[in-house]
């Protein structure tokens, strides 16, 4: 799970067992789940049938690509262990193992798990009853490092250790393991044959990926030597050494590889933090790394200046016409010691620009390739306490949000689709996806405030003033008079990090706002970029300036209205406010409607608090105040969003293969434990129905392919009508690469063909761009791999 919804690091990749999760809906009255299933945005049909957007990696036939060479890949650390099964496995953990370990089955580019022949020849469901049993068949070919045959005896090692039956064993889930009742051998050790003591639809997850019976045979070695090296692998790369002093791991080519010999002589996995990625390219310490929208900006515009002269009209020193007028009219002017201070200026401003211009000529080397992520970001509201235990607060806020404004917010400026989410459970292009969002209905300000006054918050209410009491402090707040010094203080500075403000706005109270619009980015009209921001700034002020003189107004005639004056003195009675205006401040029971927005705050978090802050603004347009606070990174989830400390909150989750094992714990109703707390999973909402639990255990026994989607779908439906997580819109993916590296940058769904990724020959250009749905015709392809992969034939010049 990633906190960040476009900037931050990158929700972990359904990569080889597609997603490794680690660690209410009180829907009122009985709908009927098959309605519910039916429901849907009334979106184009085409939209669930491919992708948001197509991958952009740069395709080019092997022919094209040269043999050898050295790539070096950002990641965001060095893994804290080789072993995908254990709770501290991250993306690295992922990114290593899909280069060196089998997989049965691999996510193609729309999704989807197929069938990876160099490890599997064939695999299918032969019996049903009594038991379901499924016969692997490997390719005879296959071969663990050490020489020995890939084989039955890795298979039963494995599902030993991930059984959850052997305490002994530190495994993060167990997820589809505990269902197996035996593994045999078939005719031969290269026939496996896995019989179900339960059924189980989502068996293609399993043994992806798979490690030797070394790793699996004893607790030791799986708990503690995979966690420092692989001594056996089978991919097309092997692992050479860490070098945990410069944060990097080695691969180099598998002497003992079957399949196609990798085109790179050796991928070097380099720690760098996002936040060092952009100074990391300008020296040339890596070839491919994923970057954030600024560092993407950057180098769109030193491809855009390539070949240009004169001054930049961006970056330190690019000033506007007035400026330029001043600096010249100081600097020309009769006060000596003003002339001398901007001439001063000037000469340092000089050798910013400078620098500025050799790092922008060496980011020239880049270009960007973008797609989306499989993953998609969220509104949490947690529902175990305050207004959102109450359904109908729930989808209250959920019926003021305009998610398709929200989507636009981050996607647009990127020159990406903007298009939302319409499942919890599956993203545009897989399988399982249909937009069930009609399930909750779509944006409606007036029903939004009629469930708020059903639910009992009224407009203008009494509200009681409670005591002044010292605010402990917490992270990303302060407390009594020190938090109006610091927010005094930092009034008129934007984007001020989190140790210097108290990290409180209320909407509606503050002029200032977190995550301020950003100007356009990857967006050739850049020049004007500053001014468009000031623009922006200046009308969201008026703005709100007119929102409070609305507010204003309102209470006076409250006050009037209570010392005897005539209803309806100032407009007839029943005559609506003007279109757009903030309606009152809510209260209940002597209590304002106010939600703590929780946002991170560190570095990348930007457009994540664009969002929040348009949120707000709809929000406000109901009667809901929000306040937010902005905490470190560290301390987000951990402190705030997995322990219930929040109302509203942004988070990411990635997509999944198979959403019947994997959603299930993100969605399933928290159990009270024996000392009364809650046992939540991953439900960080901490909503849930026991019908939605019972829909995710009938999709997960259910072998008809058909049928078990469509409960998939009526499970999704339930969540939307719940209205505890609104999904907005699928993360950006944002891939620097050096300009010769080809099949390798924004992947989307497909998981890396490691064999393919390498460098252009000399004059070698790469293929033609992804098709627009982004499809690959991977089941026609005898051997089970897309059609997409790049051909041995050099292309045509």
């Amino acid at each position: 799970m990633s906190h960040d919804g476009a900037t931050s690091r990158p929700a972990r990749r359904p990569a080889r067992r597609p997603v490794l999760r680690s660690a209410a809906f009180l829907v009122s009255g009985a709908l009927a789940v098959t309605a519910l299933a039916g429901c849907s945005s009334g979106g184009d049909e085409s939209e669930s049938s491919s992708p948001a957007a197509a991958q952009d990696i740069a395709p080019a036939a092997r022919g094209d690509i040269a043999d050898g060479g050295t790539l070096r890949w950002a990641v965001d650390a060095l893994p804290g262990t080789l072993n995908s099964f254990q709770s501290d496995a991250d993306a690295s953990t992922s990114r290593v193992a899909g280069a060196v370990l089998p997989s049965m089955y691999r996510l193609d580019n729309q999704g989807r798990a197929v069938r990876d022949p160099d490890f599997l020849e064939k695999a299918e469901v032969v019996e049903r009853e009594p038991k379901q049993v499924v016969v692997y068949k490997l390719n005879q070919q296959a071969v663990w490092s050490d020489g020995r045959e890939i084989g039955a005896a890795d298979f039963a090692a494995q599902w030993r250790a991930l059984s959850g039956k052997d305490s002994a064993y530190w495994t993060a889930h167990n997820a589809g393991y505990d269902r197996i009742e035996k593994i045999e051998r078939g005719k031969n050790n290269l026939e496996v044959r896995v019989t179900f003591a339960k059924p189980y639809a989502d068996w293609r997850s399993l043994f992806s990926p798979l490690y030797p019976k070394d790793v699996m045979g004893t607790p030791n070695a799986f708990n503690e030597e995979a966690r420092r090296t692989l001594k056996v692998t089978a991919g097309p790369f092997s692992i050479k050494g860490i070098d945990r002093g410069a944060k990097d791991i080695t691969l180099v080519r598998n002497p003992r590889w079957w399949g196609r010999q990798a085109k790179l002589e050796r991928l070097v996995l380099r720690a760098v933090p996002l936040k060092d990625r952009a100074d990391a390219l300008v020296a040339g310490k890596v070839d491919l790394a994923a970057v954030d929208p600024e560092d993407a900006s950057r180098i769109s515009l030193a491809d855009r200046d390539k070949g240009t002269s004169g001054p930049l009209a961006h970056g330190p020193g690019a000033l506007t016409p007035a400026q330029a007028m001043r600096s010249w009219a100081v600097a020309h002017g009769d006060d000596e010691d003003a002339a001398d201070a901007e001439l001063d200026t000037r000469a340092k401003t000089r050798k910013v620009v400078d620098k500025y211009r050799k790092e922008q000529s060496r980011l020239g080397d880049y270009v960007v390739r973008k797609s989306l992520e499989p993953a998609f970001t969220q509104l949490a509201l947690n529902g175990s306490v305050g207004p959102l235990a109450d359904e109908r607060v729930r989808r209250a806020v959920a019926r003021a949000i305009d998610r398709k404004k929200l989507a636009e917010v981050v996607l647009k400026p990127l020159g990406l689709p903007a298009r939302p989410v319409g499942s919890h459970l599956a993203l545009a292009g897989q399988q399982a996806y249909t937009d069930s969002s009609g399930a909750l209905g779509s944006q409606d300000t007036n029903e939004a405030r009629a469930l708020l006054a059903d639910a009992g918050w009224v407009s203008g209410g009494p509200v009681k003033k409670e005591a002044a009491t010292s605010k402990p402090k917490t992270a990303g707040n302060v407390s009594g008079s020190e938090g109006k010094k610091s927010k005094a203080g930092q009034e008129g500075k934007e984007g001020a990090a989190s140790d210097s403000d108290d990290g409180t706005y209320i909407v509606g109270e503050s002029d200032q706002k977190p995550g301020d619009r950003q100007p356009p980015l990857l967006d050739p009209g850049r020049i004007a970029a500053h001014q468009y921001a000031a623009l922006v700034r200046q009308a969201d002020a008026r703005r709100l300036r007119a929102a409070d003189k609305e507010r204003k107004h309102a209470d006076q005639y409250a006050k009037e209205a209570a010392q005897g004056g005539a209803p309806g003195a100032y407009a007839p009675k029943g005559t609506p406010a003007p279109a757009g205006a903030p309606a009152g401040q809510l209260a209940k029971d002597g209590k304002p409607l106010t939600l703590r927005f929780v946002l991170p705050s560190g570095p990348g978090s930007d457009s994540l608090r664009a969002v929040a802050d348009r949120i707000s603004q709809m929000l406000e347009k109901i009667g809901i105040r929000t306040e937010t606070s902005k905490v470190a990174d560290a301390s987000y989830f951990k402190d705030h969003i997995a322990s219930g400390q929040y109302d509203l909150a942004l988070y990411s989750w990635p997509a999944s293969a198979f959403p019947a094992t994997d959603a299930r714990p993100i969605y399933a109703k928290p159990v009270p434990a024996a000392d009364g707390t809650l046992t939540v999973e991953q439900n960080y909402t901490r909503v849930g129905t026991d019908h939605i639990d019972q829909l995710f255990d009938q999709a997960i026994g259910e072998l008809d392919e058909g049928e078990e989607r469509s409960l998939v779908q009526q499970a999704d439906a339930r969540i939307w009508a719940a209205a505890g997580s609104i999904p907005l819109y699928q993360r950006p993916e944002l891939v620097a690469a050096r300009r010769t590296i080809a099949n390798a940058g924004a992947f989307g769904f497909q998981e890396p063909d490691y064999e393919d990724i390498g460098f252009l020959k000399a004059g070698a250009r790469p293929g033609a761009e992804p098709n627009a749905s982004g499809k690959a015709s991977s089941s026609a392809s005898p051997a089970g791999k897309a059609s997409g992969k790049p051909s041995e034939e050099p292309s045509e010049k």
